[in-house]
């Protein structure tokens, strides 16, 4: 992603946000999506991500017109074609605008209204076919088609089968962003794949993955996971050292001694065989490893440490 100059059009205008504690989280997956740091709040960009991967992209206008003031908005819109749908404009709150030149509520009603009656056509704020956007953003006006966050991950965070230690959904989905930022034609894995969180989530967004647990209780658990939400996936039985195909990502959820026993040699072995069969791994601890994932032979290119109270789990992009 490139920094917009003066006079340029981008292709697209996101706002996001989150929580402190999630802070360093959002900025990983960001910066795996778009491809370069993220400014806070609100960015421009070249590249499009479907605004519902993230739990934390809340909107996407995708750019018709740019105008350094509000009437060459106004002009440019009057050439908004309908086609006979009902429409509504959407005035978006997050922008780069200084606390003394925040515009206020019914302002913002007016610039919606404004644009509404440029454009022929019938307004239907309750139920539109078609929703526009209009936003500022470094000193210039955007407004284009507007996409917002539907959030589909909330339904997947009630799963028939859990454990306490499982990753939070938010987590999981962040962390799939992180292995496969863009997802055409790409072969995934998830050869530790515990209940399945991970594996729900990259399914929800059409990510062709399958999982491995080594515990068969467990693989039972994705199993009926995957399947209360409709989804289809191959969830096999064994050791990450009995995969024999290669896979272009992964996501490694290490185990570690809270509810299973396992030795820091064991650990390592789990390492050495997501480098064999995967090209892109994130890896997802209680601590950081950087000795041991050095060791197997990765190079760590990009992490975050993704807090919840007092737990902490650390997040490694590794190849």
């Amino acid at each position: 992603m490139k920094q917009v100059q003066t006079g340029e059009i981008p292709a697209y205008i996101y706002t996001y946000a989150c929580s402190g504690d999630e802070l360093d989280l959002c900025g990983m997956e960001l910066r795996c999506l778009f491809g370069q740091a993220i400014p806070p709040g609100i960015f421009a960009s070249s590249i499009n991500v479907e605004v519902s991967r993230s739990p934390f992209i809340k909107e996407r206008i995708d750019v018709m017109y740019a105008g350094d003031s509000l009437p060459e908005i106004y002009k440019q819109t009057e050439q908004v074609e309908v086609d006979g749908k009902t429409f509504k404009v959407i005035f978006v709150k997050t922008n780069d605008l200084s606390p003394e030149d925040k515009i206020a509520y019914d302002e913002r009603r007016v610039i919606e209204r404004e644009i509404g009656l440029r454009i022929e056509g019938e307004a239907d704020v309750n139920r539109p076919e078609l929703v526009y956007g209009i936003v500022t953003l470094g000193g210039r006006w955007y407004f284009g088609t507007y996409h917002k966050n539907q959030a589909t991950w909330f339904r997947q965070m009630k799963k028939p089968r859990s454990y306490s230690i499982a990753l939070s959904t938010r987590v999981a989905r962040a962390a799939v962003n992180m292995a496969v930022p863009q997802p055409a034609g790409i072969r995934a894995i998830d050869p530790c794949c515990g209940i399945g969180t991970v594996m729900v989530e990259a399914l929800s967004m059409g990510i062709d993955i399958v999982g491995r647990d080594i515990n068969p209780f467990i693989a039972a658990g994705a199993r009926t996971n995957i399947a209360h939400f409709g989804f289809e996936s191959e969830v096999t039985l064994g050791d990450i050292a009995d995969i024999t195909e290669h896979y272009d990502a992964a996501v490694v959820d290490m185990p570690y001694n809270l509810y299973s026993s396992i030795t820091p040699e064991e650990q390592f072995d789990i390492l050495v065989n997501a480098r064999r069969i995967a090209d892109r791994v994130v890896i997802v601890a209680i601590e950081a490893m950087d000795e041991m994932i050095g060791a197997a032979g990765f190079e760590i290119i990009d992490r975050c440490v993704a807090k919840k109270g007092l737990f902490s789990r650390h997040l490694m992009l590794c190849r």
